[in-house]
């Protein structure tokens, strides 16, 4: 049936066509129905009714829609039902948790990157994903039928080192120091870096506060075997792209499911040309891996799927029960990291974790004594140097310090309300404050936290500072500080148990 055209510029979650009622009867479709439309070219969209709004015979599309689609040469579309794709079956096989072949995870993958699934089929899959898993051939399978979605980036030099962690720990600003020592030993290191999906602040989000982390896949290329290493956002380049719509699709649901997480990790480390790769597992109460148990899991299964696609990986689980470092929010973290490559040995947790992860790199690459080989490159200045490079081959100011990154301009003390020792810092409620004050779409916003675990606090002393861009965000993390504090601090009685019977 051939319909006019008219578009608006609205953003909707997956495509859209808005059609009468009426047209819909002729067409045989229903809302949510899939349809092909076709025009230059063809796509699929489902249907969703706008009676009053749209005349019979046109069709109203997002500006999104109709730039895939365009229009046939007297400017009309042609719309059909379009039946549900074989892999809407292969779905339900893995929800009665059945297993998959290579050529049935394929097609949902493809349907997936082509719209011929709505996100109402991928929330089943992903539900699928999340009751019944997948075996370690299947995410293999998965990994490489995402990775093959996409670019795969071919580099001119081998190995190819990377490094990944899964995150889940606030504060966890190691990256560029990683990069930059491993590079300034000669390696490369190309690392591309997520957003903060569900975190304060992703690597991507306090790197764009120094350098330009937008970067072609020719560029980053560049960057890398000229310099060594490059700090790049991985959503600015088409790398595994069915990855970024599932995440979208994942993260309203508060579910990630195993193999999902396995598959969107190695997918993107597989499309970046990577031979070698490290993966940090933090590793405690609130984080995304919270047992010891849990992480031996994961890094088992990481080292499984690297060896069935042909990748060295090897795991570090590091401590996370609290935040690492002090800083938490874009231009803190950024302060903290730069500070540390620019000699400063504090905090510990962020510098013993840094030359714990190069060093492991390094004895992957077969240098001995890594640790100590990282210790020298940092302590040296030159992975200082390289870092000051890096930066000013991706727009950088050559001369970049530390403290050119400042906190917001409004900022408030927790205190302590009565005297101890830290017992607990609660990650997720730490995340939670920082994000109220805007952490990170507010580059000045975050966290400073002056107690730690262990650590001996008097009544009035400060616990963490909140920075923040406006006043009004700064009232909502202050109030959100008092009413759900991060802080649980103890005496070291626990309870005294005493003879109650008269004498």
């Amino acid at each position: 049936m051939r319909f006019n055209v008219k578009t608006f510029n609205i953003s909707t979650p997956e495509p859209q066509v808005l059609l009468e009622s009426e047209d819909c009867k002729v067409l045989g479709v229903k809302v949510n129905d899939r349809v092909m439309i076709s025009g230059e070219k063809s796509t699929i969209a489902l249907v969703s009714y706008a009676d009053g709004v749209v005349d019979r015979g046109t069709a109203y599309m997002s500006t999104s829609l109709f730039e895939k689609v365009g229009t046939n040469k007297d400017g009309t579309v042609d719309i059909m039902f379009a039946h549900a794709p074989d892999s809407v079956r292969y779905i339900r096989k893995k929800m009665d948790g059945e297993r998959l072949n290579k050529e049935q995870i394929e097609a949902i993958v493809e349907d997936i990157l082509d719209n011929r699934l709505s996100n109402i089929e991928i929330s089943a899959w992903l539900t699928a994903l999340y009751i019944n898993g997948m075996d370690i051939d299947e995410i293999a399978d998965f990994t490489m039928a995402m990775a093959n979605t996409g670019d795969i980036i071919k580099f001119s030099r081998k190995p190819v080192f990377d490094f990944h962690s899964l995150g889940g720990v606030p504060g966890n600003k190691i990256t560029p120091i990683v990069v930059s020592i491993v590079a300034a030993a000669g390696l490369m290191i190309p690392k591309t870096s997520s957003r903060a999906i569900s975190s304060a602040c992703g690597t991507s989000d306090f790197v764009e506060t120094f350098c330009d982390i937008e970067l072609e896949a020719s560029k980053l290329m560049s960057i890398s075997e000229n310099v060594g290493g490059v700090f790049a956002w991985g959503g600015s380049m088409n790398l595994a792209p069915v990855d970024d719509m599932v995440i979208r699709i994942e993260h309203p649901l508060g579910i990630n499911p195993r193999a999902q997480m396995l598959a969107s990790i190695m997918s993107k480390k597989v499309a970046m040309g990577s031979t070698h790769l490290l993966v940090d597992i933090p590793t405690g109460q609130g984080t995304k891996v919270p047992t010891l148990e849990a992480a031996k899991a994961y890094a088992r299964d990481l080292m499984d799927l690297g060896e069935r696609i042909g990748m060295h990986v090897e795991c570090a689980i590091t401590y996370a029960d609290q935040p690492i470092g002090s800083a938490i929010g874009p231009n803190l973290e950024a302060r903290e990291c730069i500070s540390i490559l620019e000699g400063n040995k504090h905090p510990a947790s962020v510098v013993e974790k840094a030359l714990e992860c190069a060093g492991i790199i390094f004895e992957m690459a077969g240098i001995s004594n890594g640790v100590a080989r990282a210790k020298s490159l940092l302590e040296s200045g030159a992975a200082h140097e390289k870092f000051l490079e890096i930066v000013q081959a991706q727009g950088g100011r050559a001369d970049l310090k530390s403290s050119d990154l400042q906190p917001g301009k409004y900022s408030y003390d927790v205190v302590a309300t009565h005297s101890g020792y830290v017992h607990t810092i609660f990650n997720k409620e730490i995340v939670n404050v920082a994000k109220i004050a805007g952490s990170p779409s507010d580059k000045g916003a975050g966290l400073l936290i002056f107690k730690k675990k262990g650590q001996r606090v008097e009544e009035g002393d400060v616990l963490m500072t909140i920075y923040a861009e406006s006043e009004a965000k700064l009232k909502r993390a202050k109030e959100a500080a008092l009413s759900n504090n991060p802080f649980d601090i103890e005496g070291m009685l626990i309870k005294r148990v005493a003879d109650i019977k008269p004498r």
